[in-house]
């Protein structure tokens, strides 16, 4: 008597918003690396690295095209993707203003509607248009900062990015309580990283922190609720 082998189950899909370049380009190639299928957006034409990455891994990553801060584009998306089911979903969004530390006082009203929008509002439209795309046990999760927290914030500066990571984190929980803690979601802290954002003096290379932000999206698949952790896997205070 035969018997017909089992076929090995599909990898996971991750939907990951942002991946163009810096920490987002990591992520896919680190996901992709352990074997998931990824669909990456990016704004414009595919950069060199994300074209790279496409051509090593033409089977698994997929790529189309976002403006996080265009609703209709948003939308769209939902549609294209209607017939995809993801695992995980995940927002990596960040900007800043071109003059990060003045007081808040001082920041332009242009300014603070932009930088609010881009890092904080329009991360929550995505996840409220694009949730249904995700499994009901799938995880939801969005690349806060650590200067997010309110409790640890005893020197002050980059008071917008602060303030705009700040909402981000607090319109998060908002979701959680609404959705009844019914899912796995996660808040992460890259930690000061080298990139076009956080400069050539910040602490860590990329290669130093996103092993560790996957290692702590994965972990959090099997829970519930809301976290804030950083790319170690602590806590992070609100």
């Amino acid at each position: 008597m035969t018997t017909t082998p089992l076929s090995a189950p599909p990898p996971p899909h991750l939907l990951l918003v942002g991946a163009s370049r810096g920490l987002g380009l990591a992520l896919a190639e680190a996901f992709l690396m352990r074997g998931w299928r990824v669909t990456a957006t990016r704004r414009g034409t595919p950069e060199d690295g994300l074209a790279e990455l496409a051509t090593r891994f033409p089977d698994r990553l997929m790529t189309e095209r976002l403006d996080i801060a265009c609703d209709a584009q948003i939308a769209a998306l939902r549609q294209t993707l209607s017939g995809e089911r993801f695992e995980m979903l995940f927002i990596n969004a960040g900007t800043t203003n071109a003059q990060p530390d003045q007081p808040i006082g001082q920041v332009s009203a242009s300014d603070f509607m932009e930088i609010m929008l881009t890092n904080a509002l329009a991360p929550m439209r995505v996840i409220e248009t694009l949730d249904c795309l995700v499994s009901p046990q799938g995880l939801i999760g969005v690349m806060s900062s650590g200067q997010g927290s309110i409790a640890n914030n005893n020197g002050g500066q980059r008071e917008l990015y602060r303030g705009s990571k700040a909402a981000l984190n607090q319109f998060m929980r908002c979701y959680d309580a609404r959705i009844g803690r019914s899912r796995p979601l996660a808040l992460i802290a890259p930690g000061w990283v080298r990139t076009s954002l956080g400069g050539a003096q910040a602490r860590f290379s990329i290669e130093e922190t996103i092993p560790g932000v996957v290692d702590v999206l994965i972990a959090h698949r099997t829970k519930k609720g809301l976290v804030y952790r950083d790319y170690a896997g602590k806590d992070v205070p609100w």
